[in-house]
């Protein structure tokens, strides 16, 4: 359904071309928008029309019309005046008002069923056949974005995304949930995921300035026809997910650069707890001391280089080298070979995933 305010926009602007007011309000005789004085005087005229059999009618100087879509009555519109002025700018208000529910039918339509392609809820059949009907491409290249915003139905990130996109009549903007936007952008042959990456910046920096409101984008791969749109999306829910786990400092996420995360994301629980275990021998990171927690992750960061890593803790090599030399006596893995150090590191995102899963109940 058309919402008040634009049934305001329209007749503001109808009344600023044709210089005649107009008055919409609902079948019981409830005013939507309106820009005709007295008009508040006149509910009982309108509810009186409304169940008359007539189309139009001039009733106390106004021409009084009923605005319909697909033979049910929706509207009932006024315009002041008595004339073939008034009647004429009344007929181009209902064509217009009529026209703006065609559209937003539409609208509706294709936004129903791109959740229900997202979710998995179509046949094969009904996929080609529907987006016929609503004159889909089915074959195109297209890609699906997750954006998590910090509050729940956020209205004004949602109307910044569609007036990002909505331009494009081939983008599509919906919500599957309370905190998650979904677009379903297309592409053309030669942007590539270099592009996915500067679009997520854009939306972020968008949704900043626009909406006041931080966000996180994740997508999925590319895919070339509509029925797989719902991998995508997948895709994107998983490398929104396995972002907020293992890359919670980045705002833009993609599922192709997801890598040893996406592993461990779809690993059991029991396993986890197992693994760690033996590498940790029953003890847990959570041991550490802050010192060497922060000792490890800048050794991580720095690519197991002891020099520019004693460098950037402002401590002496040796000292770097007996805090080594500290934690591979207590865990028994020497972080300056390479098989350790993916030992270690992997037992660090293990921990990580296992603490996330404990948090949602898992």
């Amino acid at each position: 359904m058309i919402t008040n305010q634009i049934l305001q926009s329209t007749i503001d602007g109808l009344e600023s071309i044709t210089r005649v007011s107009f008055c919409v309000c609902s079948m019981d005789g409830m005013i939507l928008a309106s820009n005709l004085e007295g008009a508040e005087g006149m509910e009982g005229m309108m509810t009186d029309f409304g169940e008359s059999a007539a189309d139009s009618q001039t009733i106390n100087g106004c021409h009084f019309f009923k605005v319909f879509d697909d033979h049910q009555l929706q509207y009932i519109l006024l315009a002041r005046g008595d004339d073939d002025k008034a009647f004429m700018a009344g007929k181009i208000a209902v064509f217009q008002i009529q026209s703006l529910l065609t559209a937003y039918k539409e609208r509706y339509d294709k936004d129903n069923f791109i959740k229900n392609l997202l979710m998995d809820n179509l046949l094969m059949g009904d996929i080609y056949s529907k987006a016929k009907k609503l004159r889909i491409e089915t074959a195109a290249r297209r890609v699906v974005f997750v954006i998590e915003t910090q509050s729940e139905k956020d209205i004004s990130a949602l109307e910044t995304m569609r007036s990002l996109f909505s331009t494009k009549a081939r983008d599509f903007i919906t919500a599957v949930d309370d905190r998650s936007i979904i677009l379903v952008k297309e592409l053309k042959s030669n942007e590539n995921y270099d592009d996915l990456e500067k679009t997520a910046r854009v939306i972020i920096d968008m949704l900043n300035t626009e909406a006041m409101t931080k966000a996180k984008v994740a997508y999925g791969t590319i895919v070339g026809e509509l029925k797989e749109i719902s991998r995508s999306y997948k895709e994107a829910q998983m490398a929104s997910d396995v972002g907020e786990i293992f890359y919670d400092s980045q705002d833009v996420i993609g599922y192709s650069n997801l890598g040893i995360g996406r592993l461990i994301y779809q690993l059991p629980v029991p396993l986890c707890r197992m693994f760690i275990k033996e590498v940790f021998d029953g003890k847990s990171p959570d041991d550490f001391d802050e010192e060497t927690i922060v000792t490890i992750n800048k050794f991580f960061e720095n690519n197991l280089n002891v020099s520019e890593t004693s460098r950037q803790l402002y401590i002496h090599r040796n000292t770097l080298v007996y805090r080594l030399d500290k934690l591979q006596k207590s865990t028994g893995l020497d972080l300056r070979t390479f098989s350790d150090a993916i030992t270690f590191q992997i037992a660090l995102m293990v921990v990580k995933y296992m603490k996330y899963m404990e948090s949602e109940g898992i």
